[in-house]
């Protein structure tokens, strides 16, 4: 689905899979639209962060760039609660030295309200590929 078409708020999981999207399209402001005031993203071994600029920067040292290949998206929808979707699948990408990698599982897990995107939790096995 392109970036700049945005899915009803009704559709939690074509809205984190549009927001997924802009964010390895580089188009932050678009994917910045997804998230909500006071939005909290948390990786392995880090504090939360509260931008995108800030995922930004705590990454550029990690690796060049990061690709996602999606195996399923898992959505639970509360009626009183946020909706919760779940996406797994694995990661390839390039490391700052230029060599690359693929096939590191990860799981995100993702929570909207009223369509807007409040937390996002990764977690990975980038650490240990890279620690091999």
């Amino acid at each position: 689905m392109p970036s700049n078409t945005f899915p009803p708020a009704s559709d939690p999981a074509a809205r984190v899979q549009t927001y997924l999207a802009a964010m390895e399209a580089r188009e932050i402001e678009t994917a910045q639209s997804f998230l909500a005031p006071g939005f909290a993203m948390v990786f392995p071994g880090t504090a939360p962060m509260h931008s995108l600029q800030e995922l930004i920067d705590w990454a550029k040292p990690r690796y060049r760039f990061v690709r996602k290949t999606y195996d399923r998206f898992d959505t639970m929808s509360g009626a009183d609660e946020a909706d919760v979707v779940y996406c797994t699948g694995t990661l390839s990408g390039e490391w700052p030295d230029g060599s690359t990698f693929e096939g590191i599982r990860f799981i995100d897990r993702f929570e909207l309200s009223d369509g807007q995107i409040t937390r996002q939790d990764v977690w990975n096995d980038i650490a240990e590929v890279k620690a091999q």
